[in-house]
């Protein structure tokens, strides 16, 4: 068991892993991409360094945390469960720990023409809204493990379920209807409720949608684990510690400036 699984390897989730090794903690940093900073992006402004690639930089963090002896597992993350300790569970494998950095970046896993029908058919948690959709049809949006774990957990509530790619080739087998064309528009009715999702030139009338693009995302964790939000930030205390004991957040899922220098900054005073 380890004493820290933080999840991310960015600027916030590596400096975290780096101040606890440092301390005398055992760390384990997971992380599966490397965020926005992946983008073609030059950083000039970091102290230091006059200029360097966003991509390098985040390779070299991770080989300095690597180089002090740092667990680093490149695998999705799938779920996080409280059972006498945390629970991590990945692709590669389930992690326990007794206290988790959530370190994920800005949330980037919403589809872009389903803002407005959130809380309104839309949901992000299968383990939080599905009931109110027993035994009706629904759809989830995804093509990846990620979305294989919030169908496991549907399933079991309905057997009428429609798995849309939104253009992205499957990377799993499901037993449900499958479509990938790409989604054109999340249909309402005069209340400002989903009925249809429109995909291609087909439209399939469905009572809810379930998104779990990509991998688990900031946003999609605080709705499983009930964490408190402020719109799409989680919100800490003075110590980088959520609304549940044992579980900190810090960088761009707290909100604030979305700069390399205060995710790092973050994951610092956290682990302090």
């Amino acid at each position: 068991m380890y004493d820290v699984v933080v999840i991310g390897y960015g600027p916030c989730g590596i400096s975290t892993a780096i101040y606890l090794k440092r301390f005398g903690y055992n760390v384990l940093v997971i992380g599966k991409d490397k965020g926005a900073l992946e983008k073609p992006t030059i950083i000039e402004n970091y102290y230091g360094i006059s200029s360097i690639n966003g991509k390098q930089l985040i390779e070299q963090g991770i080989e300095q945390a690597k180089n002090l002896g740092i667990d680093v597992v490149d695998a999705e993350m799938l779920e996080i469960q409280k059972v006498n300790n945390y629970e991590v569970k990945t692709t590669k494998g389930v992690f326990e720990a007794k206290a988790i950095m959530l370190a994920l970046g800005k949330s980037r896993a919403k589809h872009p023409k389903a803002y407005e029908l959130e809380g309104r058919g839309i949901s992000y948690c299968a383990t939080c809204d599905g009931f109110f959709y027993r035994k009706k049809k629904i759809a989830i949006v995804g093509n990846s493990n990620y979305m294989l774990e919030e169908l496991n957990v549907l399933k079991n509530l309905t057997s009428d379920i429609v798995v849309f790619t939104d253009g992205k080739p499957l990377e799993v087998k499901v037993e449900f209807p499958v479509v990938t064309d790409k989604i054109n528009e999340f249909i309402k009715d005069e209340l400002g409720t989903l009925v249809a999702i429109k995909a291609g030139e087909e439209v399939y009338d469905v009572k809810g949608c379930f998104m779990a693009i990509g991998s688990a995302s900031g946003f999609s964790l605080a709705s499983h684990l009930g964490l408190a939000v402020d719109g799409e930030n989680i919100i800490v205390d003075c110590d980088y510690m959520t609304n549940i004991p044992g579980i900190f957040a810090g960088g761009d899922l707290i909100g604030g400036l979305m700069q390399v220098v205060k995710a790092a900054s973050d994951g610092a005073n956290a682990a302090m």
